[in-house]
């Protein structure tokens, strides 16, 4: 991989999805934008610090300039503003407007600190920049790469996540009635039919995944994974347990996201009980060290 002077610009080509320009800025520029729509401001300075290190990483795994495939599908961009594509990343101009002028300034100032307190860190794994792939909340566990993708990374296993408890979205109950869950599964499921048999167990977990989430699981006459049954129902995370009441389903989840690498609430929660950034990607990136891209 490229090493680069110290205090070296380093550009990179985002595609902004709405507008749909290839922009050119300077990558510590684009990782505070990044932190910005990812994480709380409020987080801890040290969750910060761990956020803006995933995303630098992130960015510099997929940028062209140090071996990377650039954005798929757009040719000459490394990364996209669209989370569903890269990394989420909103523009000063969106942050004023989200936070208002005020909190802007003292927000801006604080993620600019984590920013440059990490300036060209990155995470690698056998000298390489890692995948670091970052979610909300895990609850209780994170999930492996190969449990939610199916292909396995040496860094990105299942570790235990103490931290994330207090999380707002650590738990969420939804309800549907048979007749909605089968509209939403399609008639194929069965549902209905098996409710007129009366047969009581309309969804049964087959199997549970090494962190505890949805691996199968029977809705009606179909058998899904959990991962498919989290898209379909649109429930924050695999993690979830049914409970059939009447015409009722009560689904149950714990933790939001796919559940992979760096933990969000829990890096929080681990920099309020005095972990610093590099104890906590270090903890959720199994075996990785960090490294500087500019040599130093």
């Amino acid at each position: 991989m490229n090493k680069l002077h110290k205090g070296e610009d380093i550009p990179i080509k985002v595609y902004m999805h709405q507008s749909g320009i290839i922009a050119q800025m300077q990558l510590e520029e684009y990782v505070k934008g990044v932190v910005a729509a990812e994480m709380p401001a409020e987080f801890e300075m040290e969750a910060l610090k761990a956020q803006a290190t995933a995303a630098r990483t992130y960015a510099v795994k997929n940028m062209v300039m140090f071996g990377g495939a650039g954005l798929e599908g757009v040719p000459g961009a490394d990364v996209s503003s669209d989370h569903k594509k890269s990394q989420a990343w909103l523009s000063e101009a969106d942050l004023k407007a989200r936070w208002g002028p005020f909190a802007f300034e003292k927000y801006w100032k604080k993620i600019g600190q984590a920013v440059e307190e990490t300036r060209g860190m990155i995470l690698t794994f056998n000298g390489e920049p890692i995948h670091a792939v970052f979610h909300s909340t895990s609850g209780a566990r994170t999930a492996s790469a190969r449990e939610v993708w199916n292909f396995d990374y040496a860094y990105l296993q299942s570790v235990a996540c103490p931290w994330d408890k207090g999380a707002p979205r650590y738990t969420d109950i939804k309800e549907f009635a048979l007749a909605e869950l089968e509209t939403k599964l399609g008639t194929e499921a069965g549902i209905m039919a098996a409710a007129k048999n009366g047969n009581n167990s309309i969804a049964q977990v087959i199997e549970l995944t090494e962190s505890g989430r949805v691996g199968k699981i029977r809705v009606g006459s179909k058998t899904y994974t959990g991962i498919e049954l989290r898209e379909k129902l649109e429930l924050r995370s695999a993690n979830f347990t049914f409970d059939s009441k009447q015409d009722k389903i009560t689904v149950k989840t714990t933790g939001y996201g796919h559940g992979v690498g760096l933990c969000q609430y829990g890096a929080n929660g681990a920099a309020k009980d005095g972990k610093d950034f590099r104890q906590i990607l270090t903890y959720y990136y199994t075996g990785t060290a960090l490294r500087n891209i500019h040599g130093s």
